[in-house]
């Protein structure tokens, strides 16, 4: 076999039709735009137009909320990931471990709006955490381990 020999299967690819080549084409003259009106200039983008009926969009009901201007982005970390970090060593279970701390250790990339610890994984060291928020199942099982955990955003811990 040689390179000038290799050739897709049949059917594999398709030649474009070539429009507006004359009259023998088939898709000569007006290229299968038909005469005048909006659709055969350049340049048209009527998406979502639907010949002056009331568009989909219109008829269907608006539902839900977003809070994009307040929400918040927190960064999120599990139990079991606190826990591996202390194993390792990468993290002090006898020193209070901040959201600084969680960072500079590599538990969590960036702070962004905060860190909220959740449940998942268990923790068996006693640890002194202070974050942003938490669930109410982390709060209860660091606090079952025979440490505490401190959130400094109260309306964050509330909602799990």
């Amino acid at each position: 076999m040689k390179l000038h020999e290799i050739a897709d299967k049949p059917g594999a690819t398709k030649t474009a039709k070539r429009i507006g080549r004359g009259p023998g084409s088939g898709k000569g003259k007006m290229g299968g735009r038909g005469i005048k009106g909006q659709k055969s200039r350049s340049g048209v983008a009527i998406n979502g137009y639907e010949g002056g009926q009331m568009p989909i969009y219109r008829r269907l009901p608006k539902r839900g909320f977003t809070n994009a201007p307040f929400s918040k982005n927190h960064a999120v970390i599990n139990l079991g990931i606190i826990e591996k970090f202390i194993a390792a060593g990468k993290l002090d279970a006898s020193a209070p471990i901040t959201e600084d701390l969680l960072v500079a250790s590599g538990a969590v990339r960036r702070k962004l709006d905060g860190i909220r610890v959740l449940a998942k994984g268990a923790i068996t060291s006693k640890v002194t955490l202070e974050v942003t928020g938490a669930s109410k199942a982390a709060i209860a099982a660091v606090e079952a381990a025979g440490g505490s955990l401190k959130v400094s955003a109260p309306e964050a811990a509330a909602a799990e």
